[in-house]
């Protein structure tokens, strides 16, 4: 693991953060103490396909529909809104 001071690490970024994609760890230290630490990002988020359940997803009619008084004194503890 290598570390860089704060100057370094602004002056020379781009360089950094190729090795770091390389898989190279880099600390950035502030007068000799570590305070961060650049890492590369583990694997690539995948991407997500909107209404890919919309044929098994069923919400009742009343969904939005006022709660009964006994689930609602549960949540404010005695007193219903």
């Amino acid at each position: 693991m290598t570390t860089v001071n704060t100057h370094e690490a602004k002056t020379h970024l781009s360089a950094l953060l190729k090795r770091v994609a390389a898989g190279e760890e880099i600390v950035i230290a502030k007068a000799g103490t570590p305070v961060a630490r650049l890492v590369p990002v583990k694997g690539a988020a995948e991407k997500r396909v909107l209404g890919f359940v919309r044929e098994g997803l069923w919400v009742a009619d009343d969904f939005d529909a006022p709660l009964p008084d006994d689930v609602m004194r549960g949540f404010y503890g005695g007193a219903s809104r």
